[in-house]
């Protein structure tokens, strides 16, 4: 928490969780129970999933502050007019959120997942933490929403996981994926055939799991193999355990 002039309001990073509204934590369901205003981003256009998962717990009366993006489309992160863009909304979404926290009230901004997490809320953290008292509430993350939808064991002891976005070069991600011992890719989407592989060229798509809208209504999960090639929705993540495969591979080496 940091400690500015007490004159001002105070920001709150509120992790909502994968989906599944139970899996909210009773101190997120508190804060926006006495938030002012309640922050959320969303594509322009569409509506905010944070929001969906999160609005039964508004205070009444509270102030909606959506932050629509400018662009709808991630596009490669080295592309320079894309960044330019983002930054900018960034900067002016932090500029909205300081009003509100100028004026003396309570924002609370809305994160899918874990607020610090690949998290759209890190933006205005690192642009208003040191200015205004601050405080995150942590979420339940997306890639554990979808390994315990798909009930598998992701890590154990000295297993080292690797959580990897989609959008890294095919080698680089083929290369991470061949040393780690368990992995989440993360950016699925238009990413899912490049995706597929570097797994094949690491040796690991027999073991890689597809999970699409985990802990949500209309989720499943499958073999990555057995999934066809068209696009993955922006909900879904692709699993690599290692504590699993490393037990078969145990079991069939000792005869079992």
């Amino acid at each position: 928490m940091s400690a500015p002039a007490t004159s001002t309001g105070c920001l709150i990073g509120v992790g909502v969780g994968p989906g599944d509204p139970e899996l909210m934590t009773l101190k997120a369901v508190r804060a926006l129970g006495e938030a002012d205003v309640v922050a959320y981003f969303a594509k322009r256009g569409n509506g905010s999933h944070a929001r969906a998962i999160a609005h039964p717990h508004f205070r009444a009366g509270a102030v909606e502050l959506p932050l629509d993006y400018p662009v709808t489309t991630e596009l490669h992160r080295h592309d320079d007019g894309y960044r330019a863009q983002i930054t900018e909304f960034y900067d002016a979404s932090a500029r909205r959120v300081a009003e509100h926290l100028d004026a003396g009230r309570k924002v609370a901004v809305l994160s899918e997942g874990d607020p610090l997490f690949y998290g759209s809320y890190m933006h205005l953290h690192v642009r208003l933490a040191a200015r205004y008292p601050t405080e995150v509430i942590p979420g339940v993350t997306g890639m554990s929403g979808c390994w315990a939808q798909a009930g598998t064991p992701i890590a154990q002891g000295d297993d080292v996981l690797s959580v990897l976005p989609g959008t890294l070069d095919e080698a680089e991600l083929a290369r991470r994926l061949a040393e780690a011992d368990a992995a989440v890719i993360m950016k699925v989407g238009r990413n899912l055939p490049k995706i597929r592989r570097a797994l094949s060229t690491a040796g690991r798509l027999g073991q890689a799991l597809y999970v699409e809208r985990g802990t949500m209504a209309g989720g499943g999960t499958m073999p990555l193999a057995a999934r066809g090639e068209e696009p993955a929705p922006y909900f879904a993540i692709v699993l690599v355990p290692g504590w699993r495969s490393r037990a078969e591979a145990a079991g069939a080496g000792s005869g079992e």
